[in-house]
Protein backbone atom coordinates (compact mmCIF):
# COMPACT_ATOMS: atom_id res chain seq x y z
CA UNK A 1 0.00 0.00 0.00
CA UNK A 2 1.18 3.47 -0.88
CA UNK A 3 1.80 5.87 2.01
CA UNK A 4 0.03 9.21 1.74
CA UNK A 5 2.09 12.27 2.46
CA UNK A 6 0.65 14.82 4.81
CA UNK A 7 -0.20 18.16 3.28
CA UNK A 8 1.60 20.97 5.02
CA UNK A 9 1.43 24.68 4.43
CA UNK A 10 4.85 24.68 2.75
CA UNK A 11 4.28 21.80 0.32
CA UNK A 12 0.79 23.12 -0.50
CA UNK A 13 2.25 26.52 -1.40
CA UNK A 14 4.86 24.92 -3.64
CA UNK A 15 2.20 22.73 -5.28
CA UNK A 16 -0.01 25.74 -6.00
CA UNK A 17 2.96 27.74 -7.31
CA UNK A 18 3.81 24.92 -9.74
CA UNK A 19 0.22 24.60 -11.01
CA UNK A 20 -0.86 28.23 -11.31
CA UNK A 21 -0.65 29.81 -14.75
CA UNK A 22 2.23 32.17 -15.26
CA UNK A 23 1.20 35.78 -15.59
CA UNK A 24 2.85 38.31 -17.80
CA UNK A 25 2.61 41.40 -15.58
CA UNK A 26 4.66 43.63 -17.87
CA UNK A 27 2.59 42.75 -20.93
CA UNK A 28 -0.64 43.31 -18.98
CA UNK A 29 0.57 46.68 -17.68
CA UNK A 30 1.60 47.84 -21.16
CA UNK A 31 -1.77 46.88 -22.67
CA UNK A 32 -3.63 48.50 -19.77
CA UNK A 33 -1.62 51.69 -20.27
CA UNK A 34 -2.15 51.72 -24.04
CA UNK A 35 -5.88 50.96 -23.98
CA UNK A 36 -6.58 53.23 -21.00
CA UNK A 37 -4.54 55.98 -22.64
CA UNK A 38 -6.42 55.51 -25.89
CA UNK A 39 -9.77 55.81 -24.10
CA UNK A 40 -8.56 59.00 -22.40
CA UNK A 41 -7.22 60.37 -25.70
CA UNK A 42 -10.61 59.72 -27.30
CA UNK A 43 -12.20 61.61 -24.40
CA UNK A 44 -9.81 64.49 -24.95
CA UNK A 45 -10.74 64.42 -28.63
CA UNK A 46 -14.39 64.80 -27.68
CA UNK A 47 -13.49 67.74 -25.42
CA UNK A 48 -11.62 69.42 -28.27
CA UNK A 49 -14.50 68.78 -30.67
CA UNK A 50 -17.17 70.05 -28.28
CA UNK A 51 -15.00 73.09 -27.43
CA UNK A 52 -15.62 74.33 -30.95
CA UNK A 53 -19.28 74.91 -30.02
CA UNK A 54 -19.34 75.23 -26.21
CA UNK A 55 -17.16 76.55 -23.38
CA UNK A 56 -14.56 74.22 -21.87
CA UNK A 57 -16.61 73.21 -18.83
CA UNK A 58 -19.65 72.30 -20.94
CA UNK A 59 -17.40 70.50 -23.43
CA UNK A 60 -15.90 68.42 -20.62
CA UNK A 61 -19.32 67.44 -19.32
CA UNK A 62 -20.50 66.52 -22.83
CA UNK A 63 -17.34 64.49 -23.44
CA UNK A 64 -17.87 62.55 -20.19
CA UNK A 65 -21.50 61.92 -21.11
CA UNK A 66 -20.50 60.77 -24.57
CA UNK A 67 -17.93 58.33 -23.17
CA UNK A 68 -20.46 56.94 -20.69
CA UNK A 69 -23.06 56.52 -23.45
CA UNK A 70 -20.64 54.87 -25.89
CA UNK A 71 -19.36 52.49 -23.18
CA UNK A 72 -22.95 51.58 -22.22
CA UNK A 73 -23.80 50.79 -25.85
CA UNK A 74 -20.59 48.78 -26.29
CA UNK A 75 -21.38 46.89 -23.08
CA UNK A 76 -24.86 46.13 -24.39
CA UNK A 77 -23.38 44.59 -27.52
CA UNK A 78 -20.72 42.69 -25.56
CA UNK A 79 -17.84 44.62 -27.11
CA UNK A 80 -16.69 46.39 -23.94
CA UNK A 81 -16.34 43.07 -22.12
CA UNK A 82 -13.94 41.93 -24.85
CA UNK A 83 -11.96 45.14 -24.44
CA UNK A 84 -11.92 44.55 -20.68
CA UNK A 85 -10.58 41.02 -21.04
CA UNK A 86 -7.80 42.33 -23.23
CA UNK A 87 -6.99 45.62 -21.47
CA UNK A 88 -7.71 44.78 -17.83
CA UNK A 89 -7.44 47.86 -15.62
CA UNK A 90 -6.95 50.04 -18.69
CA UNK A 91 -10.66 49.67 -19.40
CA UNK A 92 -11.89 49.97 -15.82
CA UNK A 93 -10.08 53.10 -14.63
CA UNK A 94 -11.57 55.67 -17.06
CA UNK A 95 -15.21 56.78 -16.70
CA UNK A 96 -16.11 54.14 -19.28
CA UNK A 97 -15.36 51.46 -16.69
CA UNK A 98 -17.95 52.99 -14.37
CA UNK A 99 -20.50 52.90 -17.17
CA UNK A 100 -19.67 49.26 -17.79
CA UNK A 101 -20.00 48.51 -14.05
CA UNK A 102 -23.54 49.93 -14.05
CA UNK A 103 -24.77 48.42 -17.32
CA UNK A 104 -23.34 44.89 -16.95
CA UNK A 105 -25.38 43.85 -13.86
CA UNK A 106 -28.47 45.50 -15.33
CA UNK A 107 -28.13 43.36 -18.46
CA UNK A 108 -27.36 40.24 -16.47
CA UNK A 109 -30.47 40.49 -14.28
CA UNK A 110 -32.95 41.90 -16.84
CA UNK A 111 -34.81 38.57 -16.90
CA UNK A 112 -35.89 39.28 -13.31
CA UNK A 113 -37.82 42.34 -14.48
CA UNK A 114 -37.26 46.06 -14.64
CA UNK A 115 -37.74 46.77 -10.93
CA UNK A 116 -36.17 43.78 -9.15
CA UNK A 117 -33.75 42.94 -11.94
CA UNK A 118 -32.52 46.00 -13.77
CA UNK A 119 -33.42 48.60 -11.15
CA UNK A 120 -32.18 46.72 -8.11
CA UNK A 121 -29.07 45.10 -9.57
CA UNK A 122 -27.89 48.02 -11.70
CA UNK A 123 -26.05 49.60 -8.79
CA UNK A 124 -24.75 46.36 -7.30
CA UNK A 125 -21.17 47.22 -8.22
CA UNK A 126 -21.48 50.97 -8.75
CA UNK A 127 -23.56 51.68 -5.65
CA UNK A 128 -20.68 51.63 -3.16
CA UNK A 129 -18.67 53.88 -5.49
CA UNK A 130 -21.53 56.39 -5.63
CA UNK A 131 -22.12 56.29 -1.87
CA UNK A 132 -18.44 56.77 -1.06
CA UNK A 133 -18.08 59.51 -3.67
CA UNK A 134 -21.05 61.45 -2.29
CA UNK A 135 -19.89 60.94 1.31
CA UNK A 136 -16.36 62.16 0.60
CA UNK A 137 -17.66 65.16 -1.37
CA UNK A 138 -19.90 66.17 1.55
CA UNK A 139 -16.98 65.85 3.98
CA UNK A 140 -14.73 67.95 1.72
CA UNK A 141 -17.50 70.56 1.32
CA UNK A 142 -17.94 70.76 5.12
CA UNK A 143 -14.19 71.12 5.68
CA UNK A 144 -14.07 73.84 3.02
CA UNK A 145 -17.05 75.61 4.60
CA UNK A 146 -15.58 75.44 8.12
CA UNK A 147 -12.03 76.44 7.24
CA UNK A 148 -12.98 78.83 4.43
CA UNK A 149 -10.95 77.31 1.59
Amino acid sequence: MEAKSEITRENYKSYVFEKMPKSSHWKNMIWAFLIGGTICAIGQGFIELYSLWFNLQDASVLASGTLVFVAAVLTGFGVYDQIGRFAGAGSTIPITGFSNAVVSPALEFRAEGYVYGVGAKMFLVAGPVIVNGVTISVIVALITLIFGG
